[in-house]
């Protein structure tokens, strides 16, 4: 069964470490470290997650296969946003239509 990709799980796994390939197929680790406010509109919905990675593991913007211990295995599509003295910064975007 896949993951359920929804915001109310993701906010359950907030500050949690997710495993993810690399291009060089290097497990890198993330950690879920914001999720905005879940936007809700008659026929969609709407909200960001922000992860960090160690600054010595760059992920290129792209599509990457992620594992997480209660999630199970997903891929997003993540765009890294900034670098600082903690690491890199990668923001993945959820705006889809609603039943």
């Amino acid at each position: 069964m896949g993951a359920s990709l929804t915001h109310e799980e993701f906010t359950k796994h907030l500050n949690s470490k997710f495993q993810v390939q690399n291009e060089e197929n290097i497990p890198a680790e993330l950690e879920l470290i914001e999720i905005s406010e879940l936007k809700l509109y008659p026929r969609q919905e709407e909200f960001s997650l922000e992860f960090r990675s160690p600054s010595n593991m760059f992920l290129s913007q792209g599509v990457h296969n992620f594992s997480h211990d209660q999630m199970g295995q997903f891929e997003l599509f993540i765009v890294p946003v900034k670098q600082d003295e903690h690491g890199f910064y990668y923001q993945a975007i959820f705006n889809r239509l609603r039943d």
